[in-house]
């Protein structure tokens, strides 16, 4: 099934800066295939909804193993069954069913 979801990983317990930890987590996302739009406090991404949720637990395991003793997560995800929805309409406000 086709979602779209923002990411928006918080690591706890690395310092005041968690920079690196972010970028990380960002080239996790990355490499998961989905396509992705980094902002200011989170990640865009479209794609399989399986894969969206295999790349939180996979930010999860990979993070705290390189030592990262907390992590907060927020995950937002929306699905559609009545048409294709995409990174782009939502940004751009654009839902071509429904234009005119």
């Amino acid at each position: 099934m086709k979602a779209l979801a923002e990411i928006q990983v918080i690591p706890i317990g690395v310092g005041t800066s968690v920079r690196g930890q972010v970028r990380r987590a960002h080239q996790i996302i990355r490499d998961s295939g989905l396509k992705v739009q980094l902002h200011a406090y989170g990640t865009n991404v479209e794609g399989d909804l399986d894969t969206i949720l295999e790349t939180v637990g996979r930010i999860h395991t990979l993070l705290h193993a390189e030592g990262v003793p907390r992590l907060s997560t927020a995950v937002k995800i929306g699905t559609r069954t009545d048409k294709d929805s995409t990174l782009e309409d939502k940004v751009l406000g654009i839902a071509p069913e429904t234009q005119g």
